[in-house]
């Protein structure tokens, strides 16, 4: 008979296979709570999807009142500067510290804003300090945005969200589902000259690992994104030499039918809202 020097000669036999399983624990089982359909769509891709406390200079249970007070200054760009402006400067500030895109009388507001909110406390010499000190402005910006998502356009949503893709690094910063789509949103608080081609690399990593219906890469800027964030993007897409990005309206673009580009400009929630609906207008069957 002739040898097979690759055939294991010590292989267990069948008896001992089922033995070693019988005696072996049983996998934990990890219970997804019922109501948070992003993170369940999250598992049934095969991840492992957990939710990171976001880091917020406000209690992450803020509701009623404060909370739509609080949501009606993040709706306003110049406000969402302030905020950034005043977590950068770690520790106390004057109001006109905080950003030098606003006129005196504008900051000054904004900084009462801050302390009727709860965010700040004003301190002897006049200046500002955050009551809640946090490393940066994106958990706030997830925060708002996640809760716009909600409550503007009905959707499910989860944000920083973990899902231990291997080899794939960061958070997933919102996602979200509606009509059995699943969506994934990447925030970006900083300006664009900010923006690194290794945060853009690990995007599409995530976006590959991921396979959402649709991405929106979200610039909360009023800088034009055609100089440097639009050829960085297009860097990483698959096909090459990259087809050029189409404008919907505004800053917001189409890389592809399932991948937009938005900033801020006159307003953020709405060019998320135009890109959310060309992205399911693209996922919707072929007109008639």
């Amino acid at each position: 008979m002739p040898e097979h020097p690759d055939v294991d000669e010590e292989l267990p036999s069948a008896r001992a296979l089922e033995l070693s399983e019988a005696g072996a624990s049983a996998a934990p089982r990890v219970l997804l709570a019922r109501g948070n359909e992003p993170l369940a769509m999250l598992v049934r891709r095969g991840f492992q999807a957990t939710v990171a406390p976001l880091d917020l200079p406000f209690p992450s249970d803020v509701d009623g009142a404060r909370a739509e007070r609080l949501m009606e200054r993040l709706s306003h760009y110049a406000f969402r500067l302030f905020l950034r402006g005043a977590i950068l400067r770690r520790g106390a500030f004057s109001p006109a510290e905080a950003t030098r895109y606003l006129e005196p009388p504008q900051a000054e507001a904004f900084a009462r804003d801050l302390v009727s909110l709860g965010l700040a406390a004003r301190e002897d010499d006049g200046r500002y300090r955050l009551t809640h000190p946090v490393a940066s402005f994106g958990g706030t910006l997830e925060w708002y945005v996640a809760r716009e998502l909600r409550e503007r356009f009905a959707l499910d949503v989860a944000a920083g969200v973990k899902f231990h893709a291997p080899d794939v690094g960061g958070d997933l910063d919102v996602v979200a589902t509606a009509e059995g789509k699943l969506l994934y949103l990447e925030m970006k608080s900083s300006p664009p000259k900010h923006l690194a081609p290794d945060e853009v690399g690990a995007f599409f990593r995530r976006v590959r690992a991921l396979r959402p219906h649709l991405a929106i890469f979200v610039m909360d800027t009023a800088l034009r994104l055609s100089d440097k964030v639009l050829p960085l993007l297009q860097a990483e897409l698959t096909t090459q030499p990259p087809p050029p990005p189409r404008r919907v309206l505004r800053e917001v673009w189409a890389l592809t039918p399932h991948l937009y580009v938005v900033n801020a400009r006159q307003d953020l929630m709405t060019n998320i809202g135009i890109a959310l609906a060309e992205g399911f207008r693209a996922l919707a069957p072929a007109p008639p």
